[in-house]
């Protein structure tokens, strides 16, 4: 079918990446800001990639939400299993490397999921909210957050216990927050948000902030939620409410992602040579100092202002 030329750009939008009509969703109930949080996450738009990224050093975790019980959000979170050899018992969200039949980034973050805690592949029972920027991750791999939204809530995890020992959920609007969301007494003695600045983290100049969420399991053996994961979860929750944190997202001098994904393209041996490896040239890469500091995400105009 032909297409006039003021079409074709929807067009293609529409058929590579389908969007959740949140007005004809079977959505629970939901709390005014948790429907403003799922509007502002599927008007989101991640900033043009200005790399191409080695497909060998790629990966993706999926941030997969659901309705809770009283209108607010959660996010699903696993405990890895103890036998990995690494991050053995970390708090984590599914994913994992992209393999060379992934057919997209999104996908690979669906099969890994599936694959860990059974969520299915069905995009009508999980359909896609939106991706974010890539971040690095300490294994040097650049790391594509998925954000869907679990619709079916007739769904039974199935734990792959070699992966994953346990499956548990958070509030998502909690990752903006010093206090914590849980209402034990218990849970009041104890700092439920922390962070610790490193200085050359995996060799990158200057220092970048680390932040930590006790989850109110790490009395049975549950790690906090921190690093990848944490700074993952605070991207999500700042574009989907729209506001700061009550904390301070970077380090003083610390580097934007795209400034930390630009310098390791241009100067770490592993993806120096996983881009030679697919006829990428590292050294045409942009440099660090073209792109922007550390900002907020690029969120929808609708919110933007009262940032």
């Amino acid at each position: 079918m032909a297409l006039g030329k003021g079409r074709r750009k929807d067009y293609l939008l529409d058929y590579h990446r389908p969007r959740i009509r949140l007005d004809k969703a079977p959505l629970p109930p939901l709390k005014p800001e948790s429907r403003q949080c799922l509007h502002n996450l599927v008007q989101y738009v991640p900033p043009t990639p200005k790399m191409k990224y080695p497909k060998s050093r790629q990966a993706a975790v999926l941030v997969a939400l659901f309705v809770g019980r009283m209108g607010d959000l959660y996010v699903l979170l696993s405990q890895r299993s103890s036998n990995l050899r690494s991050y053995a018992g970390d708090t984590s969200l599914p994913g994992g490397k992209r393999e060379p039949n992934d057919r997209t980034i999104e996908w690979t973050a669906r099969r890994e999921a599936f694959e860990e805690i059974g969520l299915p592949l069905d995009k009508r029972k999980v359909p896609l909210l939106c991706l974010l920027e890539p971040f690095l991750a300490g294994s040097n791999l650049i790391v594509t957050p998925v954000v869907v939204l679990v619709l079916d809530n007739t769904i039974r995890p199935i734990l792959n216990e070699a992966e994953v020992s346990l499956l548990f959920s958070h509030p998502l609007a909690a990752l903006l927050k010093t206090e914590t969301p849980s209402t034990d007494p218990a849970m009041l003695e104890f700092e439920y948000y922390t962070h610790n600045d490193l200085k050359e983290w995996i060799g990158l100049p200057g220092t970048y902030r680390m932040h930590r969420f006790l989850t109110g399991r790490e009395a049975g053996g549950t790690k906090p939620i921190y690093g990848l994961t944490a700074a993952i979860l605070i991207w999500v929750a700042v574009v989907g409410y729209g506001r700061r944190p009550d904390f301070d997202l970077f380090a003083p001098g610390q580097w934007s992602h795209e400034q930390r994904v630009a310098y390791v393209m241009k100067h770490n041996p592993v993806l120096r040579e996983a881009q030679k490896k697919e006829g990428i040239d590292p050294n045409k890469n942009p440099d660090v100092h073209t792109f922007p500091g550390p900002y907020l995400p690029s969120i929808p105009p609708s919110i933007r202002g009262r940032l």
